[in-house]
C-alpha cells in the first residue's frame, strides 16, 4: 500500500503554475486533451452555485442549518463540496480508461502498473481519498464522512462503508498523491470555501440534498454543449468566473426559473379564490372551508402539516392552491407539487394548476411538468414546450426536466404520488427526487386511496418533507381515523384536540390546532341493494336509462365492465347512448375515452349534455375527476371508496329528470339474506374481504345517508368499530372470523413490507441504508425492482399487428421493421399506444421473449415491451388476447374456448 504522505504545498493561481501532472490528470474524454479534472470540478461547482443563487433565501437558510454553517458561506461552501465529486478520477484505475489521457498522464510522470488498475471506480475512491486527506488537514471534521458519501453517491447509489474503505487506491507512486494534493490545494484556493460545518453531526436529511444537488449539477456540468472542453482562463479563477455564466446560460437554456413568490401583494381571501379560479366576478366568494383555512394559515410562520377532511365538491383543491400561496409567501417554498392516486385524476389536475398559474404570473418564466409514466403522451406537455419563450409566454414544460428521474425538479408539478414516494426508496437517484421535493408545498390528494403498504412509504415520505423543511397538504373525504393517527405521528404532531368532521387540522411543532367547518348539506342518498351477477346490473341500468338521464354503473374488474358493456351493448340501440372507461386500453386511446367522459359527464352546460347515457367504468371514475351523474350504480366497494363514488352522484347544481330528481345508489351485492359473494365477482381479489363484509353490514343499517354528516360516522363505524356484535348465523360468522384474521395478517404484513423498503429519514447516514437492497424503478435498470403499490405484477407493453410486411400499429398504418431504430417521430408514436400487462402468464411469456433491437436501443422504447398480434389475436401465456376497438384488452381462457369449440 502506498503510505507516502500526501502534503500541501502553495500554488500559484494560474493553470501555467501547476505541474504537468496536476493540469494533465482527465475527467472528459476527447479527441485531443479532453477536459481536465481541475477544470470539470470547477465547472460543476459553479453550476451547484448558480442553481443555489436561483433558490429561495429559505431554501438557503435551511441549509446552513442543515450543515451548521455561517449564512455568508453556505452557498460557496456547498458548491466547493460538489465539485469535489470527482476527485477520485485522479487514480490509475480510472485514468487507464481513455488511452490518449493515459498517455498524457504517462507523459507527465505518472506511472501506470498493473496492480493499480484493481481499483477503477472514481466515485468510491473519491470518498476514501477525500476521507483521509481531510482527516490530514483538519483531523477533527467529522462532517467529512457524511459529506464524501453524498458525493460519491452521483451515480445512483448511497454508498455502504465497507466499499469507500475497499475503494482506496493501492500501490501506486508518490507521484499520483502529490498530484492530487496539488489540486485540492488549488482547487481550495479558488474556491475559499472557509473552515466548514461548525458540527460534525450532519442529518441525513441533509445528506441526501447535498448529493442530489451534486448529481444534477454533476448533469448540467457535464454536457459540453454548454460547457466547452479546455482551460477558459489563465488562472482558475477566470476560469471559475467563465464556468459561472455558462452556467446560469445553461440554466436559462434548461428553463430552470429562479424563486419568485406567486403572492406579491397581501390579499384577501375572496380575492385569492377568484384569482385561483381565473374569475373576475366580483360575487364569486371562498367558501367556508376555504375561508376556515386561510384563518388557520394566518396563525402560520413556519412549516405545517394540513389536513384536510371535507366532502366532496366543497372545494378542496382550490383550498390547496390557497394554502400554497400563503405558505410560500410565508415560507419561502420553492414551488408545489400535487400527488394524485393515478394518471387519470393528474391529468384532470393538471389543467387547474396551469390555469392557476397562469393566473399569478405575468412575465417572470415558470416551468410546470406532469410527472408520470404517460406525460410524454400529452398534448398539453407538447404545447408547452413548443413555446417561444417570448415575454407573454411565462409557463413552459422544460424538455430537460421532463427527463427520467427529473420532473421533481420543475418548482411546479402535477402527477402520481409514486413519483414522490420513489424519493424514499433505494433506487438510482432517489436523492435526486428528495432534492426537488426540498422546501416544497406538497400535496397529496385523496390520502385514502392506498393500501397499508403504500400508507407506509407515505408515512415515510412525511418524515422526510418535515426534515426537508417542506409543508404538506393531504386531503381526503373520507379518512379512517387510525389513517389519520399514523400521518400524524410521521409529522411528530403533538397536543391533538378531537374536531368534528368536517374539519382542518394543522401540525407545527409542539402544537396540532384546527377547526371545524360547516359545509352544505346534500340532498339524501337512498341506497338499496341489487343482486351481484352481470344480468340484473344491466337490467337495473337499463330502467333507470329509460327514465333519461346521464347515468354512471362503477364495477370492481375490467372483466366485469367488458362483460357488462358487451351485454348492455346488446340492448341499447343507440351507440351514442353508451361509454366504456377503463385502464386496459392503450394509453392514446385512453386518453380519448377520459376526454370523451369529461365532455359528456363534466362540468359542462346542459346544452353539451346528452340527454341519454349510460358510463360503463371501473375505480378510474371514483377518484378527482369532476364527474356528474343522475342516477347511479356500484359494485359493492370499502366504504371509503363508496362514498367517493357516491359523491359523483348529484354533484353539480343542475335540472335532473323527474325520474332521478331524488339521489339514489344502487349497490351490487347489498343483499341482507346473504353476504356478498366475492370469488366469482373476483371482488376479494381486488378489495380485502373483511372490510367488504363490514361495509355490507354498516350500509344495510343504512338506507339514507345524509352528506356530508354521515360521512366520518360511517367510515369510522366499518374501519374503528365491529359491525357484527349482534350476527347470529354461524356460517357467516366463521367466514368473518377467517377474513378477520387474514385482514390483521395482510396488515401486518404490509406495514412491515414498508419499513423493510423505505428509508428512514431520521436514521444515522452510515447507516440508513444498510439492509436497503439497491432496488430499480423498472426492469432492466439493474438491481431488485422495487414498487410503491402491491399487486399484481405488470410490465408495460405495446400492441403490435404483425405481417410479411413487419409491424404496423394501426391497419393503415406504412410497416416497420422492428429490427431497425426507429426515427422520433414513429419512437414517439409507438410509446403513444403502450398498455400495461398484468396477467401473470402473459407477462412471463413476454419477459422471455427478446426485445428487438428497434426497441432495445431506443431510450424511449427499452422499457416497453412489443406484444405480437396476428389478425389482431394473440395466444399467449394460456390466454387468448383481443385488442377489440370498443372493449380494449380483452383476455379469453384459452381452455375455455377448446372446450366450447
Amino acid at each position: 500500500m502506498d503510505t507516502a504522505q500526501e502534503t500541501p504545498r502553495p500554488h500559484p493561481s494560474d493553470f501555467t503554475g501547476l505541474s504537468a501532472a496536476a493540469r494533465t490528470l482527465w475527467a472528459k474524454s476527447g479527441d485531443e486533451t479532453g477536459h481536465s479534472l481541475l477544470a470539470h470540478m470547477l465547472d460543476v461547482a459553479a453550476v451547484a452555485e448558480a442553481i443555489l443563487a436561483r433558490e429561495s433565501s429559505r431554501s438557503l437558510d435551511w441549509a446552513s442549518r442543515a450543515f451548521a454553517l455561517p449564512s455568508d458561506l453556505t452557498v460557496r461552501w456547498i458548491a466547493a463540496m460538489v465539485g469535489l465529486h470527482d476527485f477520485g478520477k485522479a487514480i490509475p484505475g480510472f485514468q487507464f480508461k481513455w488511452p490518449g489521457g493515459q498517455a498524457a498522464d504517462e507523459a507527465a510522470g505518472l506511472a501506470f502498473r498493473a496492480v493499480t488498475l484493481a481499483v477503477h471506480r472514481h466515485d468510491l475512491a473519491g470518498a476514501a481519498l477525500l476521507r483521509r486527506l481531510f482527516a490530514s488537514r483538519t483531523p477533527d471534521a467529522g462532517w467529512t464522512l457524511a459529506v464524501s458519501q453524498a458525493l460519491s453517491a452521483h451515480h445512483g447509489y448511497m454508498p455502504r462503508s465497507d466499499e469507500i474503505r475497499d475503494a482506496m487506491p493501492r500501490f501506486e507512486g508518490p507521484e499520483w498523491a502529490a498530484a492530487r494534493s496539488e489540486i485540492l490545494d488549488a482547487y481550495l484556493q479558488t474556491m475559499a470555501p472557509g473552515d466548514g460545518p461548525e458540527s460534525d453531526d450532519i442529518p441525513l436529511p441533509a445528506v441526501a440534498w447535498l448529493a442530489g444537488l451534486t448529481s444534477v449539477a454533476d448533469w448540467i456540468g457535464s454536457n459540453p454543449d454548454w460547457f466547452p472542453q479546455g482551460e477558459r482562463g489563465e488562472t482558475l479563477c477566470e476560469h471559475y468566473a467563465n464556468a459561472h455564466d455558462l452556467a446560469d446560460a445553461a440554466l436559462d437554456a434548461i428553463g430552470w426559473p429562479k424563486f419568485r413568490p406567486l403572492l406579491d401583494t397581501a390579499s384577501d381571501t375572496d380575492t385569492l379564490i377568484r384569482r385561483i379560479l381565473g374569475q373576475s366576478d366580483a360575487a364569486i366568494e371562498a367558501r367556508p372551508l376555504q375561508l376556515a383555512a386561510d384563518r388557520l394559515l394566518c396563525r402560520i410562520t413556519s412549516p405545517v402539516l394540513m389536513i384536510v377532511e371535507a366532502p366532496m365538491g366543497e372545494g378542496k383543491t382550490e383550498l390547496a392552491l390557497l394554502a400554497h400561496v400563503r405558505l410560500q409567501a410565508i415560507n419561502g417554498h420553492r414551488g408545489l407539487y400535487l400527488a394524485l392516486p393515478t394518471q387519470a385524476t393528474g391529468n384532470a389536475m393538471f389543467d387547474r394548476t396551469l390555469s392557476f398559474l397562469q393566473s399569478f404570473l405575468s412575465d417572470a418564466p415558470m416551468d410546470i411538468q406532469l410527472a408520470h409514466g404517460g406525460a410524454m403522451l400529452d398534448e398539453r406537455i407538447q404545447r408547452l414546450r413548443g413555446v417561444d419563450h417570448s415575454p407573454a409566454e411565462s409557463i413552459a414544460s422544460s424538455v430537460w426536466f421532463s427527463q427520467r428521474k427529473r420532473p421533481l425538479l420543475s418548482p411546479y408539478g402535477v402527477g402520481t404520488v409514486d413519483q414522490a414516494l420513489f424519493a424514499t426508496l433505494n433506487v438510482k437517484h432517489h436523492f435526486v427526487r428528495l432534492w426537488g421535493l426540498s422546501n416544497r408545498v406538497v400535496v397529496l390528494d385523496e390520502i385514502h386511496a392506498y393500501d397499508t403498504y403504500t400508507s407506509g412509504l407515505i408515512e415515510a415520505l412525511l418524515r422526510w418533507l418535515k426534515a426537508l423543511g417542506c409543508s404538506v397538504v393531504l386531503m381526503s373525504a373520507t379518512l379512517p381515523a387510525r389513517r389519520r393517527a399514523a400521518l400524524l405521528d410521521a409529522w411528530g404532531a403533538a397536543d391533538r384536540p378531537d374536531i368534528p368532521y368536517p374539519r382542518i387540522l394543522m401540525a407545527r411543532d409542539g402544537e396540532t390546532f384546527g377547526e371545524t367547518v360547516a359545509c352544505r348539506q346534500l340532498a339524501p342518498i337512498r341506497i338499496s341493494g341489487i343482486a351481484e351477477d352481470i344480468e340484473t346490473l344491466a337490467s337495473k341500468a337499463l330502467a333507470d336509462l329509460a327514465s333519461d338521464g346521464c347515468g354512471l354503473v362503477v364495477v370492481n374488474t375490467v372483466q366485469r365492465a367488458q362483460d357488462l358493456y358487451r351485454l348492455l351493448r346488446q340492448r341499447i340501440r343507440d351507440p351514442n347512448e353508451i361509454l366504456l372507461f377503463h385502464a386496459r386500453f392503450p394509453a392514446d386511446e385512453r386518453s380519448e375515452h377520459e376526454l370523451a367522459v369529461l365532455r359528456r359527464f363534466g362540468r359542462v352546460p346542459e346544452s353539451q349534455r346528452p340527454k341519454r347515457c349510460l358510463l360503463i367504468a371501473t375505480q378510474v371514475a371514483e377518484q378527482s375527476l369532476d364527474l356528474d351523474f343522475d342516477f347511479m350504480l356500484s359494485d359493492l366497494a370499502p366504504m371509503d371508496l363508496l362514498l367517493q363514488r357516491a359523491g359523483r352522484l348529484h354533484r353539480h347544481e343542475r335540472a335532473r329528470p323527474s325520474a332521478h330528481d331524488e339521489p339514489h345508489l344502487r349497490i351490487a351485492g347489498l343483499l341482507p339474506e346473504r353476504p356478498p359473494e366475492l370469488t366469482d365477482t373476483a371482488w376479494g381479489f381486488v378489495y380485502d374481504p373483511y372490510i367488504l363484509y363490514s361495509t355490507w353490514a354498516v350500509v344495510l343499517r343504512e338506507p339514507l345517508w345524509q352528506l356530508p354528516t354521515d360521512i366520518d360516522r360511517l367510515v369510522q363505524a366499518v374501519y374503528s368499530q365491529d359491525p357484527f356484535e349482534e350476527e347470529g348465523r354461524p356460517e357467516l360468522l366463521a367466514t368473518l372470523d377467517k377474513a378477520l384474521g387474514e385482514h390483521y395478517g395482510v396488515l401486518q404484513t404490509q406495514r412491515q413490507q414498508a419499513a423493510n423498503v423505505a428509508i428512514d429519514a431520521e436514521d444515522e447516514p452510515q447507516t440508513a441504508y444498510q439492509g436497503k437492497p439497491r432496488a430499480s424503478e423498472e426492469q432492466g435498470e439493474g438491481g431488485i425492482p422495487v414498487i410503491t403499490r402491491l399487486g399484481e405484477q405488470s410490465l408495460v407493453a405495446v400492441p403490435v399487428l404483425v405481417s410479411d410486411e413487419g409491424w404496423r400499429l394501426l391497419p393503415g398504418d406504412q410497416p416497420f421493421d422492428p429490427d431497425v431504430v426507429p426515427d422520433d417521430s414513429l419512437a414517439r408514436r409507438i410509446f403513444t399506444r403502450q398498455i400495461r400487462i398484468s396477467r401473470k402468464g402473459v407477462l412471463h411469456a413476454l419477459i422471455a421473449e427478446r426485445l428487438p433491437k428497434g426497441f432495445d436501443e431506443h431510450p424511449l422504447l427499452r422499457h416497453l415491451r412489443p406484444l405480437p398480434l396476428c389478425d389482431g389475436v394473440a395466444e399467449i401465456g394460456g390466454v387468448r388476447l383481443l385488442l377489440d376497438p370498443e372493449l380494449g384488452l380483452v383476455y379469453e381462457p384459452l381452455t375455455t374456448l377448446s372446450e366450447s369449440a
